[in-house]
């Protein structure tokens, strides 16, 4: 199919998906079809590979500056933005040749796990009889749209699990490089040290196709790993033999959804037959990582959300802000953030505080480090960024595999009136991924007939389950090869009927 013809069938299903709220701006339509012509009609475009982003349909999440559209972060103090210049990772793009589909919806400043905390209302997945799911967060207007094929890959930003959750409920893939290897310069900042751009797609290889051509060094980004260090890691470093698996025992938890825990054992039986062999292994810090985690992140966001007080940056309240009965900037900041935000800032600040700050903030600190050690000990390879080595050659193992959700995709109406710390829980298995920097990506493996109960017959829930693969920092090839082979044994054996 030509990339025209391609351009045409997303544009056709932003129309026919449009009440699911996957996008907050479009891209000009004739402008889209008239570059699709121009990249078939290009020498480059005759020659064009499957998984090249020349030619193709791009999503940005609302969070990555655009300067042709709107970049708002889902926030009302920010509804007026244009950005005056493209992110370092939206113009490698453009330089590609990949066409900018728009801006997809997300959690408010990507704060949240379900794409419901938005200023332009809630993203929305379709299941039968009319029922709305959670298409999770804070990335799910990226992954929902890459899903109802409305572009042929998005970029959603991972601070927690926001590219691998909402890649899970909605089974796409989705993958959080290690940090540093992507470009931060031009993304609106949540938290510094774990924001990473991830990248949504429907398959292994466009994800792959995208990921090698934002993978660069970038002087802007204070964060970008530098060249003389990107040498050392074995990111090219692709499935050639026999690997070690690594089961966590720890992520096998009471509440793990049936249908995910059989699909996980599946997964791992799976990449058995194919001649790998399993371990269990033992991760004990990660029990505290997302108590650690949600210290971490709001104290960072506290900080970085300080600058949207309506003078030098974001919309301004209608009226005189502040008075000698209120802080001023109260009134803005107010009726600007969504009450997520204002939970997280006030919870972040508090962390920050004088009284808090060795109880909570610095023993997060300490807790994300041991995390980090946990890993380093189970991995065969050492963290390059470290110099002491944890793991024995013999006994270390290569990945591990675990399911990324402990739910499927839950239905809208049951989170209305949740509990922010149930929400919170969603992260749990992807949260110490973000704070070890590692990258992880989300396979989506089939949930075998007989492993269904009976609200996924009835259309409840996707008949997908996430699986996460998490390597050693800098083994991002390996990641992706690890998963491209798990989507293909679990196809063969979906079509064999087994």
């Amino acid at each position: 199919m030509s990339l025209l013809r391609h351009a045409k069938q997303h544009l056709s299903n932003q129309l026919k998906y449009e009440h699911l709220n996957a996008f907050v701006s479009l891209a000009d339509r004739a402008s889209i079809l008239t570059r699709a012509e121009s990249a078939d009609a290009s020498p480059q475009g005759h020659n064009v590979g499957k998984h090249s982003p020349y030619g193709r349909l791009v999503a940005i999440k609302d969070n990555i500056c655009t300067a042709d559209l709107p970049t708002t972060a889902a926030s009302g103090i920010l509804k007026k933005f244009i950005s005056p210049y493209d992110a370092t990772v939206v113009e490698r793009l453009r330089d590609a040749g990949a066409i900018i589909a728009g801006k997809t919806n997300m959690d408010e400043f990507g704060m949240g796990s379900h794409s419901a905390h938005s200023y332009f209302g809630r993203v929305k997945m379709e299941g039968l009889e009319g029922q709305e799911k959670s298409a999770g967060g804070s990335s799910g207007g990226s992954a929902l749209a890459v899903a109802t094929a409305q572009c042929w890959a998005a970029l959603g930003t991972d601070t927690g699990g926001s590219v691998r959750l909402p890649a899970a409920y909605t089974g796409v893939v989705g993958f959080k490089p290690s940090y540093g290897l992507l470009s931060r310069w031009g993304v609106i900042a949540y938290a510094n040290s774990l924001d990473t751009v991830g990248v949504l797609g429907s398959d292994i290889e466009t994800v792959e196709g995208v990921f090698d051509t934002l993978n660069v060094y970038d002087p802007q980004d204070p964060t970008s790993l530098l060249p003389s260090t990107r040498s050392c890691l074995s990111s090219e470093k692709s499935l050639w033999g026999p690997l070690r698996v690594g089961i966590p025992l720890e992520y096998n938890i009471e509440t793990l959804h049936p249908g995910v825990r059989k699909t996980w054992t599946r997964s791992l039986d799976l990449l058995q037959e194919r001649g790998h062999t399993l371990h269990p292994v033992r991760l004990p810090a990660t029990q505290h990582a997302l108590s650690a985690y949600y210290v971490l992140a709001p104290a960072e966001a506290s900080s970085n959300l300080a600058k949207y007080d309506g003078v030098r940056y974001g919309s301004r309240a209608e009226g005189s802000d502040g008075t000698p009965e209120s802080v001023l900037f109260a009134k803005t900041r107010g009726q600007g953030f969504g009450p997520e935000v204002q939970r997280r800032i006030l919870l972040g600040a508090f962390s920050l505080s004088a009284q808090a700050i060795d109880n909570y903030f610095i023993q997060a600190q300490k807790v994300r480090r041991l995390v980090q050690q946990d890993f380093d000990k189970v991995f065969k390879a050492c963290n390059r960024l470290v110099s002491r080595s944890f793991a024995v050659e013999e006994t270390g193992v290569d990945i591990l595999l675990c399911p990324t959700a402990p739910t499927l995709a839950p239905l809208l109406t049951d989170i209305e009136n949740q509990d922010p710390i149930h929400e919170y829980m969603n992260d749990v298995f992807t949260v110490p991924a973000s704070l070890a920097g590692l990258p992880a990506i989300n396979v989506p493996v089939s949930i075998a007939d007989e492993d269904r109960d009976v609200k996924v017959r009835e259309g409840g829930f996707k008949e997908s389950a996430g699986m996460q693969i998490i390597g050693q920092y800098g083994d991002d090839k390996l990641v992706l090869a690890v998963g491209k082979e798990l989507m293909q044994a679990a196809s063969e054996r979906h079509d064999h009927g087994t």
